[in-house]
């Protein structure tokens, strides 16, 4: 195969995904509508600020708004991972990701392809919704908004893997909304999206341990340090090692020799 086989697969898989998006209003409402609500409803009960010294980028006190920020935009992509991953069990059920998986292109570019894309789509929610954020009066240094785009990839592209490593378990499209339940709401709200970590430990010591190491965490801070220009190698380190384990993991659920797909009988 040639390299422009290559480019033409992914431009294919890529804009498929972006047309099914745009073709799906309900669906971008959704989105943004869960992040909204959090932003505008939830964050009114938390308007006079925290009183918390917030470690680096935020060396003063912010309003509650400005901190959860961050981790509404970790919600978005991860809502969105999952719902890609969503999509996955439905194509395998109708029959198109057969037609997808079974082409002379290696399948770990053609699922590394569909992440790809479920990454474009997540991105394309974040930029709207720091949009809305701004026009509420939440801004961000203008270099910023350009910075972070670097790290809203890294951490899409995890999320997404996950998606996909859940979709290789699920058999039946009925099953999938009680996993990403289960996945969802314990990775987010055992996060930093709401809290910072020291706050978390003043009240529990186990649930601080929980949000340490929970791989959504580490991408909200990613978001957190980019979107003000800074740097936190550690959140960066440990969002690609997640990347690269929940991927292999992904692309080996999906290979019918030695994954979950030869127990299903084929992909």
């Amino acid at each position: 195969m040639k390299p422009l086989h290559y480019l033409r697969a992914l431009r294919g898989i890529v804009a498929r995904e972006l047309y099914r998006f745009l073709h799906q209003r309900e669906r971008f409402i959704s989105a943004l509508v869960r992040p909204l609500v959090w932003l505008f409803v939830f964050a009114a009960g938390f308007r006079s600020t925290l009183g918390l010294a917030i470690s680096p980028p935020y060396e003063t006190y912010i309003l509650y708004e400005v901190y959860i920020t961050p981790g509404l935009l970790g919600m978005i992509q991860l809502f969105n991972g999952m719902q890609s991953s969503l999509s996955m069990v439905y194509d395998r059920e109708m029959g198109s990701m057969r037609t997808l998986l079974v082409s002379p292109l290696p399948r770990w570019f053609l699922l590394s392809s569909k992440l790809v894309a479920g990454v474009a789509v997540s991105i394309l929610q974040v930029y709207v919704f720091l949009s809305i954020a701004w026009a509420y009066g939440i801004e961000a240094p203008a270099e910023g908004y350009l910075a972070v785009l670097p790290a809203l990839l890294l951490s899409g592209v995890m999320l997404g893997a996950l998606g996909l490593l859940l979709s290789s378990f699920i058999r039946q499209l009925e099953n999938f909304a009680g996993v990403m339940n289960f996945v969802i709401f314990p990775m987010f709200f055992m996060s930093t999206a709401l809290y910072p970590l020291w706050k978390i430990q003043e009240s529990s010591e186990l649930l601080y341990r929980l949000a340490q190491w929970n791989p959504f965490s580490q991408a909200v801070e990613l978001i957190r340090f980019a979107l003000y220009g800074q740097f936190n190698g550690m959140a960066c380190g440990y969002t690609a090692g997640a990347t690269a384990l929940f991927l292999a993991a992904a692309i080996l659920g999906y290979n019918p020799s030695k994954g979950m797909m030869q127990r299903k009988g084929g992909a």
